[in-house]
């Protein structure tokens, strides 16, 4: 976004290219010969420096300065929480989030969103109150990097992107079919084949996991498909229906065999919920970058 000084500069540029132009080489200016009335002259353009861009997302861009800024700023963020990050990764961190909120933002436009400026200057004005007051707003802008054009353009993509985002986690339904399991959970391959034949036999299932685990006696609780990190549990627990026991699982944690207790809809609890929701709105913004043009320019 230009900013007065340089929309006023253009607009000097602009007006001074409608006055008199010189002749051609080797004619005498003061001539009325030197110019045949039948020849036009014509007017320079002028053409905007582009902003140098750190990358585009469907002709959109994102500039260098605010890609700078965002690295800046988000190892600082590290730093405060006394964790350390390389330059190469905060690198690929930062121009990977203003690239999902460039796609986010692009999408709530499509969807029909739209800030004013009045909307805009009304966030802006509750900000500056959140801190207290129109002075502490400017200096936390002027510490973080921001000019004031820029935080006006980063704040309206970053409220567009998040009205997207409300709109793709709210499609997880509250409920989802969920499975009640158990755990036996060993070591060792040998032993794990070990127990898993004695299962077979007839052993009891809660007797040998609380004899392996007395403290939990193999209490994995409730989850819906899409929530456990460990997937290969999780696709034997929805290929069993109540009282059945699974092979041998192996995960990097050990080698599981569990037992689905119950199977039922239900509400899904606060961390599900959120863990849904997160792999909704990944799931989404991997389907846009592979439908979009991203171009990151050197």
């Amino acid at each position: 976004m230009p900013t007065l000084r340089r929309f006023t500069l253009l607009l000097l540029l602009a007006l001074t290219a409608c006055g008199p132009k010189p002749g051609p080489v080797g004619t005498d200016p003061v001539s009325p010969t030197a110019v045949s009335p039948e020849a036009p002259t014509a007017n320079p353009t002028i053409t905007p420096t582009p902003v140098p861009a750190a990358a585009l997302v469907n002709g959109e861009v994102i500039s260098k300065a605010e890609f700078e800024a965002e690295v800046t700023r988000l190892k600082a963020a590290q730093a405060e929480l006394g964790l350390e990050i390389s330059d190469e990764e905060a690198a690929d961190r930062a121009l990977g989030e203003l690239i999902d909120q460039t796609l986010l933002a692009q999408a709530a436009q499509a969807e029909g969103y739209n800030l004013d400026e009045a909307a805009l200057d009304a966030r802006i004005e509750s900000l500056a109150a959140d801190m207290g007051g129109a002075e502490a707003l400017s200096a936390w802008m002027q510490a973080q990097g921001y000019t004031e054009a820029g935080f006006r353009s980063t704040l309206r993509r970053a409220l567009a992107a998040a009205w997207m985002r409300d709109q793709i986690v709210a499609e997880v339904p509250p409920t989802a079919e969920q499975v009640h399991v158990k755990q036996i959970l060993l070591y060792n391959a040998e032993r794990a084949d070990n127990v898993l034949a004695q299962l077979q036999a007839g052993s009891d299932f809660d007797e040998l996991a609380a004899l392996f685990d007395p403290v939990t006696r193999g209490e994995l609780g409730w989850f819906p498909q899409g929530y456990l990190l460990e997937s290969g549990i999780e696709e034997a627990a929805f290929a069993l229906e109540p009282g059945q026991f699974s092979d041998v699982i192996v995960t990097g944690v050990g080698f599981h065999i569990i037992e689905v207790v119950e199977r039922t809809e239900r509400a899904l609890s606060t961390d599900a919920y959120l863990a849904l929701q997160e792999k909704a709105l990944s799931g989404w913004l991997d389907r846009q970058r592979q439908l979009s043009t991203i171009t990151l320019t050197p």
